[in-house]
Order: structure tokens, then C-alpha cells, then sequence
């Protein structure tokens, strides 16, 4: 999938991942299929495509494409 072009995410799910990564709260997301409870670092645009860094319950840093999450 990470060679599919990218595919934006509704505005409202991008929004509440930034108000997430402002206010230090934990969300959790489907990332391929699998629940997560990730910690939102930054949301930003790089290579065409909108990424996530997020730290999981186990500190460590995730970086991820938004069109490959669920909520």
C-alpha cells in the first residue's frame, strides 16, 4: 500500500490528530488492521503525502501515512 498514490484524509480526522498532538492525548487508531494507542507527536506533509509521528505505549516513534489509518 505504501506505493499507492496517497489518498487525503477528511479534514476532520487530521484535525483531531493536531488538536491530539497540541494537547498530549493519546488516541487510538487502526494502523494495517491492528488497534494502537498512539501518542501524536506532529502531522505534516512530505513526498506528495500526509504523515503522522507518534509515539506507542512502548515510547517508541512511529511514522505513518494518514491514508493508511482508521479511527
Amino acid at each position: 500500500m505504501s506505493d499507492a498514490p496517497y489518498q487525503p484524509i477528511p479534514c476532520v480526522q487530521h484535525e483531531r490528530l493536531e488538536f491530539a498532538a497540541l494537547r498530549k492525548q493519546w488516541l487510538d487508531v487502526k494502523v494495517d488492521g491492528v488497534v494502537q494507542r498512539l501518542l501524536p507527536l506532529d502531522v505534516y506533509t512530505r513526498d506528495g503525502a500526509e504523515w503522522l509521528l507518534a509515539k506507542n505505549e512502548a515510547g517508541e516513534e512511529l511514522t505513518l501515512r494518514l491514508d493508511r489509518l482508521r479511527f
